[in-house]
């Protein structure tokens, strides 16, 4: 049985649910930052999944980036799957832009992170579920 990692719980919020994927928003409005979590109980990496959810996750970091993109302002899009810290599968996918406070180095422990603004997560995530 699939359970979502109780840090990814309380680092992001529910975006949408795609027909493998968890979408999730990272809380931290330094970056507009997805997480794709496949729902598959156990997966710690790629090749942990059958070859169609391979597939279908390849798909849905593309559909995300492309969302993304349309969504918000980025020079660049960044997509990984570390999981050093929290080992259950999970991809990120970041919007960059030259001016963030990270840019051009990765965004893990660059700068603290900051809350979005009073309803700045929630129009976030309702323009990039209807791109999705």
């Amino acid at each position: 049985m699939f359970t979502l990692d109780a840090r990814l719980d309380a680092d992001t919020l529910a975006v949408i649910e795609l027909p493998l994927s968890a979408v999730r928003l990272m809380r931290d409005a330094n970056y507009a930052w997805l997480v794709l979590v496949p729902r598959r109980a156990n997966a710690v990496e790629l090749v942990d999944l059958g070859d169609d959810d391979q597939l279908a996750l390849t798909r849905e970091i593309a559909a995300a980036s492309r969302a993304l993109r349309a969504c918000v302002p980025c020079d660049k899009l960044n997509v990984a799957a570390l999981g050093n810290v929290v080992p259950q599968l999970h991809v990120h996918v970041i919007a960059r832009r030259h001016s963030d406070p990270a840019w051009p180095r990765p965004v893990w422990g660059a700068v603290p992170a900051v809350p979005y603004p009073a309803g700045g997560a929630e129009a976030l995530i309702a323009r990039i579920s209807a791109a999705l």
